[in-house]
């Protein structure tokens, strides 16, 4: 299905129905589902009152939290440090995105534009990775599986544009293009990113067996309230995803 026009929420359902996750993603984190959430009517632009206000109050939530310990401890860090282990990467070098964002909390977290601040509010808040993705470059269905070796990343290197290609065995969320999300949740193409013009985008929460079903759908519920304040007109469908299980082969 095309959304090149703007859709209708039903739309916006079909759309996600279509969203994969591999197999072989399954079988290295059975317990993994990813939570979708598209968006349509947002209202773009720079960091403002509302996202500051959102991002502030999620720094100041973690800060809180982890007060005398360390947000290293929180289960669902370790359990993506875990996932990017077994699946080839190291964790410590290129760190699953909460983990990366959270250890960035006591020097304040950079604000980018009015979506991805709120979206990372979200993240650092309920500890989940979470990415947001232009919707209007992105080309046909999501999928999450791990790479041949030859799938196209759009990015930047030496402040020039650059093409890289994903490992051999890396997870990877792709579209009909290319690489949209390199290393499962690390780092995002510049083809899809959210800019100062975005008025349609697409998120996804990764969450591993460490967060139940209800915290997802917490943090879920958390970025629609921060959209629609953001957007008072924004439209908005979810769908949770996983992977085959055995019994389904």
């Amino acid at each position: 299905m095309s959304l090149s026009a703007s859709p209708a929420s039903t739309a916006l359902d079909d759309w996600l129905a279509q969203a994969t996750v591999a197999p072989e993603i399954t079988a290295l984190r059975p317990d993994y589902r990813a939570l979708l959430i598209v968006a349509d009517g947002l209202v773009p632009g720079p960091s403002d009152e509302v996202s500051e206000r959102l991002l502030a109050e999620a720094e100041r939530t973690v800060t809180e939290r982890y007060a005398g310990g360390s947000y290293e401890d929180d289960p669902h860090v370790r359990a993506w440090r875990e996932a990017f282990q077994a699946a080839g990467m190291k964790p410590k070098r290129t760190r699953p995105s909460a983990d990366a964002l959270l250890r960035r909390v006591p020097a304040g977290l950079p604000r980018i534009n009015r979506l991805t601040d709120i979206y990372n509010a979200v993240s650092i808040a309920h500890a989940v990775p979470l990415g947001g993705e232009d919707l209007d470059h992105y080309r046909g269905a999501p999928r999450l599986e791990r790479a041949v070796g030859d799938e196209e990343f759009a990015t930047v290197a030496g402040g020039e544009p650059a093409v890289e290609t994903a490992a051999p065995g890396e997870p990877i969320w792709r579209d009909d293009l290319g690489v949209t999300c390199r290393r499962w949740n690390w780092r995002q193409c510049v083809r899809t990113q959210l800019t100062l013009t975005t008025t349609r985008a697409f998120f996804v929460l990764d969450a591993l067996g460490a967060m139940d079903d209800e915290a997802l759908a917490a943090a879920g519920e958390a970025l629609v309230r921060g959209l629609t304040e953001a957007s008072p007109g924004v439209r908005t469908a979810t769908r949770v995803v996983t992977g085959p299980r055995p019994e389904e082969d």
